[in-house]
């Protein structure tokens, strides 16, 4: 698969992607209200223009450790509703040129080369799903 249209995720030292049709907006620090009973994942949640979206840590849900501290969310599209996933720079859109190999995490779909690094691209569907996360509280009801 060449010429993935992504957004690039810094999360640490390391590089993530998200195919750019599950992005819908970036913002830079969101202020997060922790939910104390939360799981791990769960960062909290944050208001977007009087819309409540919960924010989760990309690192944790990826097992691969936490952060501290989420310098931007990217919003994505699901069908339970917009989540924001936590990321330590600044993302920016990019075309993923050619595979690098494939990956073995879960939500993963390979790595792609991002120019002069390797970006291990999410696939949100398998990543975000509730049973995944092992809550039904993390994503809001999608109302009709």
């Amino acid at each position: 698969m060449t010429g993935v249209q992504a957004v690039l995720l810094p999360v640490g030292d390391d590089l993530y992607a998200v195919p750019v049709e599950w992005a819908r907006e970036v913002v830079a620090a969101p202020l997060v209200t922790p939910l104390v009973t939360a799981p791990p994942p769960i960062l909290g949640l944050f208001n977007l223009r009087g819309e409540i979206i919960p924010l989760l840590d990309t690192a944790a849900l990826l097992g691969a450790g936490t952060i501290a501290g989420a310098d931007f969310a990217v919003i994505l599209h699901c069908p339970q509703g917009p989540v924001g996933i936590a990321v330590t720079g600044f993302p920016q859109r990019t075309s993923l040129d050619s595979t690098a190999w494939p990956t073995d995490l879960h939500g993963t779909a390979g790595a792609y080369r991002a120019g002069t690094r390797v970006a291990v691209l999410l696939d949100p569907a398998v990543l975000l799903a509730l049973d995944r996360v092992k809550t039904d509280h993390l994503l809001p009801a999608k109302t009709a």
